[in-house]
């Protein structure tokens, strides 16, 4: 299935309901910016979103954490966005659609019927471009279409729409063993309980998802449950709301913030399975 990456303009930094939604009394947060003296300051800066709450089980606000990530200047936010989500949705297409040409046709050998007196045009092959069942014309053949990005512009893509998603970020403690069985009627009754809307779309970002919090929560068409390995920057621009848990906030700190070192063996086998899921995203949907 061949995807154009261009069709998708709903899905910039400023036109997503992400970046534009109003900030909810419940979920309210401030956003500060501090910048860091180095030897290029023009190329990120350091965010740090203050006050996200921290929520219980039952909706109760326990505490209230942080997310310290690097972000994109104001004035090339836009652009370090658009072009990871293009290359995501780049890298997305097969590029197998492949056409015959009038060569490559079945048939067409014989000519359809005598060169004079039909009063009718003359024919040579019935596989011609120019009638029904013939060759096509300049046809898509089989392509690459990848392109590539350096891996501290895409980390720095996925951290900058972290933090403008900080006005709908909340932080729900650890319920993975709250759900004894999978029940999705109590999924929606604790999304109720956080101030979360069923009919809108979430976000959950957690270390490890168990079974019975994804079956629980798998019928609801508007909840997306990532981790680590699987967190891309389409999912986080298409949300209206991010659920974070306390681990998560810890990973992403350190992950994507200011003190984080460099790629390691562990960074490259992320990349490689992120882009591995995708293409098995990408089946599902074909097969649906």
């Amino acid at each position: 299935m061949a995807t154009s990456a261009t069709t998708l303009t709903s899905l910039s930094f400023f036109s997503s309901s992400l970046f534009l939604s109003s900030p909810s009394p419940k979920l309210s947060t401030s956003l500060s910016f501090s910048f860091k003296p180095s030897s290029n300051p023009s190329l990120s800066i350091s965010s740090q979103l203050s006050n996200l709450p921290i929520l219980s089980f039952t909706g109760e606000k326990i505490g209230e954490t942080y997310l310290d990530l690097k972000s994109a200047p104001p004035e090339t936010a836009r652009a370090v966005v658009h072009r990871a989500i293009i290359t995501d949705l780049q890298n997305k297409r097969r590029g197998t659609a492949s056409t015959l040409t009038r060569g490559k046709v079945r048939g067409g050998g014989k000519k359809p019927y005598p060169q004079k007196k039909t009063g009718r045009a003359r024919r040579g092959s019935a596989r011609t471009p120019l009638r029904p069942g013939g060759g096509v014309i300049f046809g898509p053949k089989p392509r690459d279409w990848s392109v590539k990005i350096n891996k501290k512009e895409k980390r720095l893509a996925i951290s900058t729409a972290l933090s403008s998603a900080a006005e709908n970020t909340i932080v729900v403690e650890d319920f993975g063993d709250k759900f004894e069985k999978p029940k999705t009627k109590e999924f929606i009754e604790a999304l109720k309980r956080w101030g979360l809307d069923p009919k809108q779309k979430s976000m959950f970002l957690m270390m490890e998802v168990p079974e019975t919090v994804n079956k629980s929560s798998r019928n609801i068409g508007t909840l997306r449950m990532l981790t680590p390995r699987t967190l891309n920057l389409f999912d986080i621009l298409n949300c209206d709301n991010l659920v974070l848990t306390p681990d998560i906030v810890d990973y992403l700190n350190g992950r994507y913030g200011e003190d984080y070192e460099g790629d390691t063996e562990d960074d490259n086998e992320e990349y490689e399975e992120e882009d591995e899921q995708s293409g098995q995203d990408e089946n599902v949907d074909a097969a649906q």
